[in-house]
């Protein structure tokens, strides 16, 4: 067995940080390209190993994931937004995290937001008109946000507080992309970066404060056995009983407010782009529309018909997976892909590789939402498709994001068309999660 994965060669205190930092999608690409399954990179202070095999990746996140934790990466700033939420929490933590949340994620819950995730969407339509000029992410985006607050907040939110959220991911977003100096430079210096990602967390917490006070106000412990269910209801009863802490409560509604719209809001806008440059897929999901919905507003017993649109909004993560990578971290030396992974390593799973590899995909740039029919998705390994993670730790929103997804597509694709004004392909930018570089201008035309 070889000691050390194969690897591009870094330069000395930054490693390879600085490729990663001009173009992480085509680092990745061209490191799985020239050195296979397992590649060795330098990301300044972290020695990281990339998986792009699924049968590695399943190891990772699902057989062996005991043996793995969340990479710290050393940089506080994600703990200072987050803190101890869902997303970066570990071990007894997590878990009792994960069960306190489980109830506001069943199913039989999401699937009774359907009204109110459909009656979002309408009151956005509102404000269209035929030939708009609209940012579609941006759009997307304060829609999530409305769902989002009121499936778990249990709350509605302001046009104002819509826009305090939007203006505060800009700087949250900044902190977080790919910078070979910033290990140098400590979270607590008062740059002008760190300042404002500092002044973005305060706004945020006071907005969520009052979200909080306003769920107090409203009622959160029920009567005659019908307790509310959104999650805030559930962390404030729990800390009646001094089973949940202030803190507690601050991080996960962090991080639901932030990771729980996000990621849908990117699904949707690159969804609305793929319909655009391609007419004879969106020509076949306006058939499928037609014949499920007949021009009624969905429900999730429609969303479950809706077989086509799954299949356009797969290939959309596919294509563009929100989340592009995931870090995890050896808790002992491990074995992957034939080489020794030591302890405290970074690995690094990456979804954009994985989701546009040849070896699983036919054409894999082209974008093709047949490959997801039964008979074509069962001839792939589990893991060349990944968007949601994997194994325990795999997002606890899925099925919320899923049907919000289908919801929002099937009310908006039957009374509009959206046309991409951009001349040229769009830019990416990493950060949290993968955003587009710039604004996702479109034109409406209404059906």
């Amino acid at each position: 067995m070889s000691i050390r994965p194969p690897g591009p060669k870094g330069v000395p205190l930054f490693g390879n940080s600085r490729q990663y930092a001009n173009d992480p999608f085509s680092f990745m690409q061209a490191c799985a390209d020239a050195y296979g399954d397992v590649v060795r990179f330098d990301l300044g202070p972290i020695d990281t190993y990339m998986l792009t095999n699924p049968r590695d990746i399943e190891r990772a996140l699902v057989s062996d994931a005991s043996r793995y934790r969340k990479l710290d990466l050393g940089d506080d700033a994600i703990n200072d937004l987050l803190g101890d939420g869902l997303l970066l929490s570990e071990g007894e933590t997590w878990q009792r995290q994960r069960n306190i949340a489980n109830p506001a994620f069943r199913m039989s819950r999401i699937t009774g937001l359907d009204d109110m995730m459909v009656g979002h969407t309408e009151e956005m339509l509102e404000g269209w008109h035929d030939g708009d000029r609209i940012d579609i992410q941006l759009e997307m985006a304060r829609v999530t946000v409305r769902i989002i607050v009121n499936a778990m907040f249990g709350t509605d939110i302001t046009d104002e507080r819509v826009r305090t959220v939007q203006e505060k991911l800009e700087p949250l977003g900044a902190r977080f992309e790919p910078d070979p100096t910033r290990f140098l430079i400590p979270t607590w210096a008062p740059t002008a970066e760190n300042r404002q990602f500092d002044e973005a967390i305060e706004t945020l917490e006071a907005l969520i404060d009052e979200l909080v006070e306003e769920r107090r106000q409203s009622g959160y412990r029920g009567s005659d056995g019908d307790m509310p269910m959104d999650l805030l209801s559930i962390i404030l009863r729990a800390m009646d009983e001094d089973k949940q802490t202030r803190e507690n409560l601050r991080d996960e509604m962090m991080t639901m407010l932030l990771a729980g719209h996000d990621t849908t809001a990117l699904t949707l806008t690159y969804t609305w782009y793929l319909l655009s440059e391609h007419p004879e897929v969106r020509d076949r999901l306006h058939e499928e529309l037609e014949s499920v919905l007949g021009g009624e507003t969905p429900t999730a017993t429609d969303a479950r018909k809706l077989e086509y649109t799954g299949w356009v909004l797969n290939e959309a993560m596919r294509l563009y997976p929100p989340v592009y990578t995931i870090f995890r971290e050896p808790k002992i030396d491990v074995k992957l892909g034939g080489y020794r992974i030591p302890e405290g390593a970074g690995l690094m799973i990456p979804q954009w590789v994985v989701h546009r590899s040849p070896r699983w995909y036919d054409d894999p740039e082209t974008f093709e939402p047949e490959r997801w029919a039964p008979e074509r998705r069962s001839e792939r390994p589990q893991f060349s498709f990944f968007p949601f993670g994997g194994g325990p730790r795999h997002c606890i929103g899925k099925q919320f994001s899923l049907l919000e997804a289908k919801l929002i597509l099937g009310t908006v694709a039957q009374r509009y068309e959206a046309a991409y004004l951009g001349d040229e392909q769009f830019g990416l930018r990493g950060s949290l999660t993968m955003h587009p570089r710039e604004p996702m201008a479109m034109r409406l035309h209404e059906r």
